[in-house]
């Protein structure tokens, strides 16, 4: 089912309703997702990405966010990464959301 949402607080609501509870970040550095309530650490190996939904900005560049609905069987998480794109977005989170998205295909 292909979901259409108007902003990025709607999707990470309704992701969240569906089971996609884990605040995850990237670590660009480690190149790695962390889950801020349990600390663990998942390489590209140990998830996949399931949904993907970009916002752009009509007015506001700073409006461009990307939200990522992410899963993990192995380490039992589901969690969602927000990150932000084009000129807010930082050159080494955007390199590691370049390899996430690789690993996904």
């Amino acid at each position: 089912m292909v979901r259409d949402y108007e902003t990025v607080s709607e999707a990470v609501n309704d992701l969240k309703k569906r089971g996609y509870t884990a605040d995850l970040s990237m670590e660009a550095e480690r190149d790695c997702l962390v889950c801020s309530g349990s600390a663990t650490e998942l390489s590209p190996d140990d998830f996949s990405i399931d949904e993907v939904y970009r916002f752009e900005g009509m007015t506001d560049p700073g409006d461009e966010m990307i939200v990522y609905a992410i899963s993990s069987a192995n380490k039992e998480i589901k969690g969602v990464v927000v990150n932000a794109f084009g000129i807010y977005s930082s050159y080494r989170a955007s390199k590691l959301v370049e390899h996430l998205s690789k690993h996904h295909n």
